[in-house]
């Protein structure tokens, strides 16, 4: 371990998501005098600037030995009371540079993409702060030398979540939309709080170095592993949206679009993932809590897939995809790929943030239209209100056809080659039912999503007649973020090569970077992926066949005059209400869990506190209203009280 206490890293390192931090201070005490271009530049530039001391320090930390890529700087004392001393440390190796890099990069095209989308917004000042504090809590998240950095980070990006997706707060549905997200996270966040109690109360540490040598000396099995493991994997599960904490996500639609690009691409959903590659020595030791992450993905992908069929709202479609999409990385993560798991991380950021930030354009222009045109009604989003887009907004067409080639596994787009490469690691580490079901989510993903390309760009126009005259393209600033996010869907996937297709022996670039993080995985697991050339040849061809054949399927039922009627029956209906899972939380969570609180409230408010305080009233009251004839004022009641009075003192006189 290299300990730097002041060094040039050390400087670049605290800059990194402090120069966040000041843009959204700036930005909350002064941006509104500031104006919109100024206050969106200003923000732009702050996650600009720590993008390119990212750069820096990837290019600082390559020119390192492999065996000295961990670097924990002390930043300074945090709390220490008795045997407990924490501090403040921040922690760079490999795995954290990984996320530094496409969290401020891909993030630095939103906040450039957002000044032309919040244009006029009352709110845009207060917009910026929100995402500025979004990313320095991130990048606190990741950076994070201890468990308590960490979480500390983790509550930062749930409480941004909120503000963001709860932006346009005037709305109660987004409002709601907002604290639905902040509830069902705090579930999650409890187990993420017992983990690090159990840890501090067995082991006496918090420090990841620490706890890597501390948990070492269990063998695989033992009960402490195994209840830390599933207690965090509670955290991942709320923060990445798995079943059954997966329900604020779609709903997290609520907020401006480029707030969902940045929490479905690049923050908050892949903290979840972080966090189990960051512990997965812990994992390791349980194989108890390795079968649950990967059984838990395989049926989230395949589950969030199926809702995303019937969708009409473009939004909800790509929601639910990121759904599946992380399900798809936790099942790596179960099966001992960690490596696979991450690099679909980094793909998926790419071309989900192109997705989002192309529907985003999308209904910037409709929204434009229905202005134009007199309609407020009618929702930018419904994709049945669409339709001929492509002729009209030809960038955004290109760019968004590149994200659905990369997210559907099409070669040689970025996410075939991740995606593919969870596939054979599943398969070849003998988890074939898995494999199965993660191979029909391919098939779901790739009709859902040329679902939403057709009935959005082809065809025509299914608005009123004379409305498609008043769609254009975006300006500049809108469409630059997509052109460089369509260029890295489509070239990412060459950094991670699987070593059938490496015809350089250059091997996987991604896995060899990620090496000392994991040099024990396969030794602890016990389980690596075998098979010969020819097999993995084969379910390389098949899962292209796969995504081929849900493009087919795709165009064959809505690429001529589909019918887009809401379902009312049948698999479809089930499927187009989401399979009734809020429904099912409403009648069996939120209503029981109301009207328990609404007893406790009226028990222990009302008939305890109120009932003592107002008794305590009654009491005096009547006590009152017992003894103010004696104070009548009326000379006869003084000469009864003093004569009584009398009569008692001689008769205690004689009695005593």
């Amino acid at each position: 371990m290299e300990h730097i206490d002041t060094s040039s890293m050390t400087t670049l390192l605290l800059l990194v998501p402090l120069l966040p931090l000041a843009g959204a201070a700036l930005n909350a005490l002064v941006g509104r005098k500031l104006g919109h271009t100024l206050s969106g530049l200003l923000a732009t530039c702050a996650v600009g600037a720590s993008f390119a001391l990212s750069l820096l320090l990837f290019g600082r930390l390559s020119a390192l030995p492999v065996e000295s890529r961990e670097i924990l700087v002390h930043v300074a004392d945090w709390i220490s009371v008795g045997s407990l001393s924490l501090q403040w440390t921040l922690l760079l190796d490999p795995l954290s540079m990984v996320y530094l890099l496409f969290v401020t990069g891909v993030a630095t095209l939103i906040h450039l993409y957002s000044i032309g989308y919040m244009k006029g917004d009352s709110g845009f000042a207060r917009y910026f702060a929100y995402l500025n504090l979004f990313c320095f809590s991130m990048l606190t998240l990741v950076l994070g030398g201890n468990l308590l950095v960490t979480f500390l980070g983790w509550e930062g990006v749930g409480l941004c979540s909120y503000l963001l997706i709860g932006f346009w707060f005037e709305d109660k549905a987004k409002a709601s939309a907002g604290k639905k997200a902040f509830i069902v996270n705090r579930i999650g966040d409890f187990g993420f709080l017992l983990a690090m109690f159990f840890l501090f109360k067995h082991l006496h540490v918090l420090d990841y170095p620490a706890i890597n040598d501390a948990i070492a000396h269990f063998h695989v099995g033992h009960w402490l592993p195994t209840a830390v493991a599933l207690l965090l994997f509670l955290g991942a599960t709320g923060k990445s949206a798995q079943i059954p904490l997966y329900v604020w996500l779609p709903d997290a639609m609520a907020g401006p679009t480029p707030v969902s690009a940045l929490i479905h691409a690049a923050t908050m959903v892949t903290a979840g993932l972080y966090l189990l590659a960051r512990t997965h020595l812990i994992f390791l030791l349980s194989p108890l809590a390795m079968t649950t992450v990967a059984v838990v993905g395989a049926l989230t992908a395949l589950f969030a897939a199926t809702i995303a069929l019937t969708q009409y709202d473009i939004k909800k479609v790509l929601a639910y995809s990121t759904v599946s999409q992380l399900g798809y990385m936790f099942l790596a993560m179960g099966v001992g790929a960690f490596s696979t798991g991450l690099f679909h991380v980094v793909t998926h950021a790419f071309f989900k943030a192109l997705l989002f930030l192309g529907a985003g354009a999308v209904i910037h222009a409709m929204h434009h239209v229905y202005h134009e045109v007199g309609d407020h009604k009618r929702d930018p989003q419904d994709m049945r209100n669409m339709g001929g887009l492509r002729c009209h907004m030809p960038i955004t067409y290109w760019t968004f056809l590149a994200g659905t080639l990369a997210i559907t596994g099409i070669p040689p787009f970025a996410g075939f080659f991740s995606k593919d490469e969870i596939l054979w690691q599943a398969f070849a580490r003998g988890h074939w039912f898995l494999y199965a079901i993660a191979l029909i989510t391919a098939a779901l993903t790739s009709f859902y999503m040329f679902r939403l390309l057709i009935l959005t760009f082809t065809g025509k126009h299914r608005g009123k007649p004379g409305e498609d005259k008043h769609l254009h393209e975006n300006p500049l600033v809108m469409t630059f973020p997509l052109m460089v996010l369509a260029v890295l869907s489509t070239i990412a996937g060459f950094w991670g090569l699987p070593h059938i297709l490496d015809f350089a022996h250059m091997g996987n670039r991604f896995e060899i970077w990620l090496e000392p993080v994991f040099a024990h995985a396969e030794h602890l697991h016990g389980h690596s992926a075998h098979g010969s050339a020819s097999l993995e040849w084969g379910l390389m061809l098949l899962s292209v066949v796969v995504a081929l054949g849900g493009l087919w399927l795709a165009r064959r039922k809505y690429g001529q005059q589909p019918k887009l009627a809401e379902p009312t029956r049948g698999l479809a209906a089930v499927l187009y209400h989401k399979w009734y899972v809020d429904e099912l939380y409403e009648g069996a969570v939120i209503r029981p869990v109301h009207q328990l609180c609404t007893a406790c409230w009226k028990f222990v408010d009302v008939a305890v506190i109120d009932g003592a305080v107002n008794g305590t009233a009654a009491l005096c009251a009547r006590l009152g209203r017992a003894t103010r004839v004696t104070q009548a004022g009326t000379l006869p009641v003084y000469l009864t009280v003093m004569a009584a009075g009398a009569a008692l003192a001689l008769a205690w006189i004689c009695c005593f």
